[in-house]
């Protein structure tokens, strides 16, 4: 097996999974309800910010954005984070009636997307939930999947998947795994 680092998608790969999700986001919406695009800090918050650029590239209109920290709704917060950091929610809209697009970076065994919607539905009752991740690598421990999935990759347990994605569009953007690394 090999230990080297593995690129999934480079710069232009990354440009056209955010371009497809975004695209796959809108045809999906239910006509005349309100889109937010929430990022799960740190990953999914950059990459709700390029969708929401995107949609806004395609529609004319900028989709409201939030992001939220989930460390104090995980799991494992007590027993498997050695120094947990927390970083702010931001949810600058009412959440009644709003239809929500859950942003991640990488879909794993689906804990960090059961904490999310924890911190969502303490916010308020959104209209409606959909999930949206630049990579799904598998391995699930919980009945989870994602609504819009850039790029679906086969991994081992015990890899670790990088997105390098910021805010706009940038020639560093890229997907990695690294062998035997661990999330």
């Amino acid at each position: 097996m090999s230990t080297s680092r593995r690129e999934v998608l480079d710069s232009a790969g990354v440009e056209r999974c955010l371009r497809r999700l975004a695209s796959e986001i809108v045809d999906d919406m239910p006509a005349g309800d309100q889109l937010a695009l929430v990022g799960i800090r740190r990953g999914g918050v950059p990459l709700a910010s390029r969708l929401a650029d995107l949609i806004e590239e395609s529609e004319g209109t900028r989709p409201r954005t939030g992001a939220i920290d989930i460390t104090l709704y995980r799991d494992d917060l007590y027993t498997g984070l050695e120094k947990p950091s927390f970083g702010e929610t931001s949810l600058p809209f009412n959440m009644a009636g709003t239809g929500i697009v859950l942003v991640d970076d990488v879909l794993f065994t689906g804990r960090t997307i059961r904490a999310a919607l924890g911190v969502i539905h303490d916010f308020g009752r959104p209209r409606w939930i959909r999930l949206a991740v630049a990579v799904d690598r598998g391995h699930r421990e919980l009945p989870i999947q994602a609504d819009y999935v850039g790029r679906k990759v086969e991994t081992n347990l015990s890899d670790r998947v990088s997105v390098a994605a910021g805010d706009k569009a940038d020639p560093s953007d890229a997907v990695f795994i690294d062998p035997g690394a661990s999330q």
